[in-house]
């Protein structure tokens, strides 16, 4: 029942859904009842008919649409598997309207990159801060790395798809590029190869991805903690994502196959107590 009264306006009752309203609009409550209940009786062959899924986009929006689209690819099938033609055919427009917002398949294929790379740094913020701090700041530092190794490799073995397109490679778009080197040109004031914490240009690049910044702010708290001496912190990153990266490679697509969950927890528990011990002492 819908319960209608207009302000300051005489009401004379309605036998339409015991509804109150002015005589001048009655006609038009009804009409809209009856569209709003046709409506509701309805329900998704309405929605198709009128072509919503096709509305969705008139406000801007496709580039997202085909994206999350091109994610869905990615998932199931990696980077080969995102096409820009098949996005659009997902998404329901034509070709030429995905091409208005994608230059080409590196374009399509770079965004999807960035979303995956989102999608393992939000794994590893959740691993992060699944269980309690440690009291001692000491034990908390390393409770946060290991955490963030073991999210690693977990999203590598549940995501294969994001995990490989996340760390394919391709092109950046040259927009972005430039947006890159304007934001970036005044960082410490280094010449080129050179940069104010000893990293090499290939860490800086890396730096702009979240899950990168996650790892190196894990090894800042251990140098600021003295855990890891100062001058053994530039580039440690390398050695520390290179063995739990290739104990991902080796499950995935390599020779080494534990089977179940505990060996291969057992397996990266021994990994990372190597990169710890490795940096600490």
């Amino acid at each position: 029942m819908y319960v209608v009264h207009f302000a300051g306006k005489a009401t004379v009752p309605s036998n339409v859904n015991d509804v109150n309203i002015p005589e001048s609009r009655r006609a038009q409550v009804i009409m809209a009842g009856m569209n709003a209940h046709a409506g509701a009786e309805a329900g998704p062959k309405a929605e198709a008919a009128t072509g919503l899924g096709r509305a969705r986009y008139h406000h801007g929006d496709l580039a997202n649409a085909l994206t999350s689209a091109a994610v869905a690819l990615a998932r199931e099938g990696g980077p080969d598997a995102v096409v820009l033609r098949e996005a659009a055919r997902r998404v329901g427009v034509s070709p030429a309207a995905a091409y208005r917002h994608f230059a080409g398949h590196d374009d399509l294929l770079y965004a999807v990159k960035l979303r995956a790379q989102q999608e393992l740094a939000d794994a590893m913020e959740a691993r992060v801060n699944a269980a309690e701090p440690e009291a001692d700041p000491a034990f908390e530092a390393l409770r946060r790395l290991t955490a963030v190794g073991f999210a690693y490799l977990h999203f590598a073995l549940e995501e294969p798809g994001l995990f490989r397109t996340a760390f394919c490679h391709t092109a950046q778009p040259a927009s972005e590029a430039d947006d890159e080197v304007q934001a970036e040109s005044g960082d410490h004031g280094q010449p080129d190869g050179a940069d104010a914490d000893g990293a090499a240009p290939g860490v800086r690049d890396l730096r702009r991805y979240r899950a990168f910044k996650i790892l190196s702010e894990s090894l800042d708290l251990l140098v600021q903690l003295g855990l890891l001496r100062p001058e053994r912190r530039p580039n440690a990153e390398i050695p520390a994502w290179a063995m739990v990266h290739g104990l991902a490679t080796l499950l995935l697509d390599g020779p080494l196959d534990l089977g179940d969950k505990a060996a291969q927890d057992a397996i990266l528990q021994m990994a990372l107590d190597n990169v710890v011990n490795g940096l600490v002492n």
